[in-house]
């Protein structure tokens, strides 16, 4: 399965920061309004060239500019604001909110410190509180291109996919290089049932960004699902490559082992992904219909109750991918 949406804070980091059940997208990240919804996504980092603002960042030097005696409370402000999923998101917020309430802050720098609050929300699963944030980025910067793109995921996790994609495509057309944002979309769009165009956005994510794991993930996603194993494999074995504790990425190759038969295979690399994300119920499905299929009922039986109970409707989803 995929990534949560990918989100970008404010932080200079890589494009591997994913978020949360949900970020960084989270994606972002990563929740949402179902299984499918939550798995792929970021928060991201980098979106253009140019000064470190530009690029997202609280640039300490800004302190110069302000009386020796404030310099130390407002520094640990940036840091803590600038701390992204490395922090607790209750610390991010109110470092985020010390700079927002000083009133000392140029638009520029306004439109970070709200998009960084609003990715802490995005942790903590508070939807309605990110978008507000977001809405303010914008209109501090109507030209942050991961603004638009965060916001897109906080729509993503609330299941209104039609203003995701709107923000996405915002995001993409103020920076045609913004390789999350063409992941991102992707996800919406599978999620509409629109596959060729969502392979069409991860190919274009790999072009972008040949090391962006999640791109490699989505697409091995959308190849197993329409019966194109060994191109599957090949993108899968790249994402894991590239991120060797991604979660996603064993839970995507253990469908195209699901698919083609190979029942240990299969199992075993779910059982991967449930060691790194033990509440992952399309893994706990899709190894329960390995072990099913190799004889295992009891065991089978265990992982389906455990899904359900996670995923109602997980079943269905597998329906979908073509198994039942």
């Amino acid at each position: 399965m995929r990534f949560s949406p990918l989100t970008c804070t404010g932080k200079k980091t890589s494009f591997n920061s994913i978020v949360l059940g949900r970020k960084c997208p989270l994606s972002v990240h990563d929740g949402g309004a179902s299984e499918q919804a939550s798995r792929l996504g970021f928060l991201c980092t980098f979106w253009r060239t140019g000064s470190a603002l530009r690029r997202g960042v609280l640039p300490a030097l800004l302190l110069l500019a302000t009386p020796a005696s404030g310099q130390t409370g407002r520094f640990k402000n940036i840091e803590l604001c600038n701390a992204g999923s490395q922090a607790a998101a209750d610390s991010v917020i109110t470092g985020c909110t010390a700079l927002i309430d000083a009133g000392a802050e140029t638009t520029m720098t306004l439109a970070i410190v709200y998009s960084n609050r609003g990715n802490a929300f995005i942790q903590k699963g508070e939807y309605d509180n990110a978008i507000r944030d977001y809405d303010q980025s914008i209109k501090n910067d109507p030209e942050y291109a991961k603004a638009f793109n965060n916001r897109g995921v906080a729509y993503q996790k609330k299941g209104e996919l039609d203003l995701a994609m709107q923000d996405f495509e915002q995001a993409i057309k103020l920076d045609p290089k913004y390789a999350g944002a063409f992941v991102n979309r992707a996800q919406a769009n599978f999620d509409k049932g629109e596959y060729d165009l969502a392979m069409r956005d991860y190919n274009e994510a790999i072009q972008l960004a040949p090391a962006l794991a999640a791109a490699w993930n989505g697409r091995c996603w959308i190849r197993a699902i329409h019966g194109d194993m060994q191109a599957a494999l090949a993108d899968c074995n790249e994402a894991l490559r590239l991120a060797p504790n991604l979660a996603a990425a064993f839970d995507s190759r253990g469908l195209a082992y699901l698919k083609m038969g190979q029942w240990d295979a299969a199992v075993a690399d779910y059982s991967s992904a449930l060691r790194l994300s033990p509440s992952r119920a399309s893994s706990l499905y899709g190894r329960g219909l390995a072990k099913l299929k190799s004889g295992q009922a009891a065991d089978a039986n265990a992982d389906f109750s455990a899904a359900a109970a996670l995923n109602p409707k997980i079943k269905d989803d597998f329906a979908r991918y073509g198994i039942n």
